[in-house]
């Protein structure tokens, strides 16, 4: 994945570094990730911005055989981070 292309708020970016949390560690309701063959990503991604809530869609990445099953970020600064699964609920929900 590329951290550049990942579409996340200014606001919601900016909580995370007052609060001391990692922004790809914390659930977010509503959003989705898509794994779409190559040939068809761009068509998919059309599809999805056509829907307002699909506006700021975007391609963040693409699978890889070098990690095998991990998930691999590629900073904004160019260096590489391995994305470990959360651990339980890391904040509190209020429904």
């Amino acid at each position: 994945m590329e951290e550049e292309s990942i579409p996340v708020k200014d606001g919601v970016r900016s909580a995370c570094e007052m609060l001391g949390i990692d922004v790809y560690s914390v659930g977010n309701e509503g959003k989705v990730i898509l794994g779409v063959v190559r040939e068809m990503a761009e068509e998919v991604l059309e599809e999805i911005r056509k829907d307002p809530l699909g506006r700021d869609a975007q391609i963040i990445g693409e699978v890889k055989k070098d990690y095998g099953k991990r998930v691999v970020l590629k900073t904004r600064i160019g260096g590489k981070r391995i994305l470990s699964k959360p651990i339980g609920d890391p904040i509190p929900r209020i429904c």
